[in-house]
């Protein structure tokens, strides 16, 4: 059987079991899939093959997760963040599409070390921000999702507020689609788009819908707002590891 990307059988059971542990901590704390899984796939493959991969993936556990999560979502920060967006992503694929794999492996890979610092360091606000910063944020959000990672800085931003643990999973859960639905054309144009990313997304269905499922269950006597660390830990690990794949 031909895998897709060029993945030989230990890079392919490897990705399986990146997309099932990024779907389970997606389903318990409502971030991060997007992220673990580009991480995870810059030491086996250019990173860029697995974004639209993840953005179909995202569709499909946003459709799982979605009932009853509506009454919860925060409409108006939703709309701003994509308005910012709609800016800042095709800036960001332009400049992402424009360097080498090992350069996109190296920024990709830095820029997920930075955000987890930034995640961990804990800073907070002591008021919910305004119209201006959801729209900066959203501009931030759209460059980094060139490579299908704009929901980091949002999980930044949204950490650093007093916003109850259900408004946060919930207004995330409702921006990532309509995110990756602005962005599915742009990743055609720009050539990110394959017979590969529909036969990858095929294989990894199986896990997206076992791990989200999973993760949903709440198995773990852990708040989510603690599991993000566990989840931000992993991400640093495989942030360094990508540098180190780039740079050597």
């Amino acid at each position: 059987m031909t895998l897709p990307f060029d993945l030989g059988p230990w890079g392919a059971a490897y990705m399986a079991l990146a997309v099932l542990i990024a779907a389970f901590v997606r389903g318990y704390s409502g971030f991060g899939f997007s992220a673990l899984v580009i991480a995870a796939s810059a030491l086996v493959t250019n990173p860029l093959n697995f974004t639209a991969v993840v953005i179909i993936c995202e569709a499909v556990m946003t459709i799982q997760a979605w009932n009853g999560l509506s009454r919860d979502v925060d409409w108006r920060r939703v709309g701003l963040l994509m308005a910012g967006a709609a800016v800042g992503m095709p800036l960001g694929l332009w400049a992402l599409t424009s360097i080498s794999e090992d350069a996109a492996r190296a920024v990709i890979s830095g820029y997920v070390l930075l955000m987890c610092l930034i995640l961990l360091a804990g800073w907070q606000m002591k008021a919910e921000a305004g119209m201006v910063a959801n729209l900066g944020v959203g501009v931030m959000s759209g460059l980094a999702n060139a490579p299908g990672m704009g929901g980091l800085p949002v999980a930044a931003f949204f950490a650093a507020q007093p916003m109850a643990a259900n408004v946060f999973r919930a207004t995330l859960v409702a921006y990532f689609p309509l995110l990756d639905l602005y962005g599915a054309p742009l990743y055609w144009l720009s050539g990110m788009i394959s017979w590969d990313t529909l036969w990858a997304s095929l294989m990894t269905l199986p896990m997206v819908f076992l791990g989200n499922w999973l993760g949903g269950r709440h198995f773990f006597n852990t708040d989510p707002q603690d599991f993000r660390k566990f989840a931000i830990g992993l991400l640093a690990l495989l942030a360094i590891m990508g540098l180190g794949k780039a740079v050597l």
